[in-house]
């Protein structure tokens, strides 16, 4: 089994770093453009080895796509973090000439690659890995509402003082600080709703906390995060080649499901061998119904700019 991660920055490092922790591969490739970034990377993994126990070859590369040949799976993380004040949408114009880029490269050398997309703006730079690759919708999975869900039963469990492990809670819709939709409604603790247990004006702060989890940290740190979306990407690669089927909340693309047509918003889906193999309708009340119409919206709005940027 073999991973390539794109993208040798923060983000990347952290999903090459929880990949092999987890010896989910036999080897993982880094690639970066910059001169020898990845190989350094690559290096100072491997000397973890021994200290840490794992066995996986990581090798760093850089711009030299033949070092990915016959990768199984490919993360993709390049292109530029938010700064401060920078919306997602911001980041089209530099993004989506690198992410068209990589996609076509990387199938170049691996034609069955199944990407898990973690670039921003996420739902748009999946959406334009479809469309661009052409290849099966299966195999384009956008990362964002596995991070958003994460980050949601981050607030949840600090507002309970319980084990996020306790909590079933979930994020759909964009991945950004307006459209993103955590469904405390569906929220549970250990099968107990949320809603039972803690006041309508504590949850309608940890659902705001949540909107702005990346916002939040972007201001604390003068960058994007890199931990948590790491681990989110991750978590996606081991449940696709370990064939777990566990249901995560992703960016799909969409052909009539939740009423939809030709968008890559996030929804609940399972998460296999073959990339993505389901989408998993959940009912919606109506106030989330109407918020999905307006993520929906939002999102295909800034699918728009990619043909300013064509």
């Amino acid at each position: 089994m073999k991973i390539t991660v794109v993208g040798a920055g923060a983000v990347g490092a952290s999903v090459a770093d929880d990949i092999i922790r987890k010896e989910i591969c036999e080897e993982l490739v880094l690639l970066d453009i910059k001169e020898g970034f990845s190989e350094g990377k690559a290096l100072d993994l491997t000397q973890t080895a021994s200290l840490l126990g794992f066995d996986t070859k990581v090798v760093g590369s850089t711009n030299d796509y033949s070092k990915t040949a016959n990768s199984n799976v490919v993360v993709v993380t390049s292109g530029i973090p938010r700064k401060p004040g920078m919306t997602r949408e911001e980041l089209i114009g530099i993004n989506a000439g690198i992410v068209k880029n990589v996609c076509e490269n990387i199938l170049k050398y691996s034609k069955d690659a199944i990407f898990v997309i973690i670039s921003n703006p996420m739902d748009t730079m999946t959406y334009l890995a479809l469309k661009s690759t052409g290849i099966p919708k299966n195999r384009i999975i956008g990362m964002g509402g596995t991070l958003d869900s994460a980050r949601f039963k981050t607030y949840l469990s600090l507002a309970l003082n319980c084990s996020q492990g306790d909590l079933q809670a979930m994020v759909i819709g964009g991945h950004g600080d307006t459209t993103m939709i955590p469904l405390v409604s569906k929220a549970t603790l250990q099968g107990v709703p949320v809603s039972k247990l803690l006041s309508k004006e504590t949850l309608d702060k940890v659902a705001a906390d949540t909107m702005v989890g990346g916002a939040t940290l972007t201001a604390l740190l003068g960058t994007s995060a890199w931990y948590a979306p790491g681990a989110a990407g991750m978590a996606l690669v081991e449940s696709i080649v370990r064939d777990e089927k566990k249901i995560h909340p992703c960016c799909v693309y969409l052909e009539g499901e939740y009423g939809q047509k030709d968008i890559c918003i996030g929804v609940p889906v399972v998460i296999g061998k073959n990339g993505w193999e389901k989408i998993i309708e959940l009912e919606l009340n109506s106030d989330e119904q109407e918020l999905f119409q307006k993520s929906v919206d939002a999102v295909r709005n800034m699918n728009a700019l990619l043909q300013t940027q064509a």
